[in-house]
């Protein structure tokens, strides 16, 4: 039986990276799609790029990468995300409850574009890696979310066989690196990916590159150090 054709969201941080070779063990990976929105840092292109040609060198065939200009949320500018955004540590301006990091609709769109690039090259699943269970609880990365605009867009684009997937919902940071280990990637996620806000790629620590300081530095340090007590603990057991 032949696997279905999927598209995945590639930013080239850790989750969307880890979330492209679990979908390369279960579909057929036929493109993946990169949104440039006037975030800060270039590298998480030249990232998701990386692993694209790294995959395409292991499975010896083509696996088509595109990349969409989404410049609206840029001329929006309400996130610290974005370039001249502000600070990332701050709270949301306008949804206090929220990190400043939160982009009002990004994901919505991001997976509304996504089908109708997988429409075009004849996938059926897109996989992406939002995760609810993260530090931030963005709420377009909940999965009430994800299932909602599933439906939408099957009715919407007359799309119904449109399935959107997202193995890391309900994983933890240190679950996540357990998933990269089980598939055979580890080291390649934590030297190719990026996921620092401030974008800070001179120092590699043993979780991968960044400050060290800022929230997405701070969760996926914590979430390395209980891999590695809980991967100790195994081991030990």
């Amino acid at each position: 039986m032949s696997k279905p054709k999927s598209l995945v969201v590639l930013s080239g941080g850790q989750d969307s990276v880890t979330t492209l070779y679990a979908a390369a063990r279960e579909t057929e990976v036929v493109g993946a799609v990169h949104f440039r929105y006037g975030q800060k840092h270039a590298i998480e292109r030249e990232c998701a790029e990386f692993h694209i040609e790294l995959m395409m060198l292991a499975e010896n065939r083509r696996i088509e990468f595109f990349e969409i200009d989404v410049p609206a949320f840029e001329q929006i500018g309400h996130s610290a995300l974005l370039k001249n955004g502000g600070d990332v540590c701050e709270s949301h301006p306008t949804l206090s409850h929220l990190p400043a990091s939160f982009v009002p609709g990004r994901n919505l769109i991001f997976l509304t574009l996504a089908a109708a690039q997988a429409m075009k090259i004849g996938a059926t699943q897109i996989w992406t890696g939002v995760c609810q269970e993260d530090y931030s609880g963005y709420p377009d990365c909940r999965k009430g979310a994800v299932l909602t605009l599933e439906s939408a867009i099957r009715q919407g684009m007359d799309f119904p066989d449109l399935e959107i997937k997202t193995p890391l919902m309900y994983l933890t940071k240190a679950q996540t690196f357990a998933l990269a280990e089980e598939l055979g990637v580890l080291s390649d996620i934590i030297q190719f990916t990026h996921t620092c806000y401030n974008g800070v790629r001179e120092e590699l620590h043993e979780w991968g590159y960044g400050c060290g300081e800022c929230p997405a530095c701070q969760v996926r340090k914590a979430g390395w150090e209980q891999f590695k007590r809980e991967k100790e603990g195994a081991d030990a057991s």
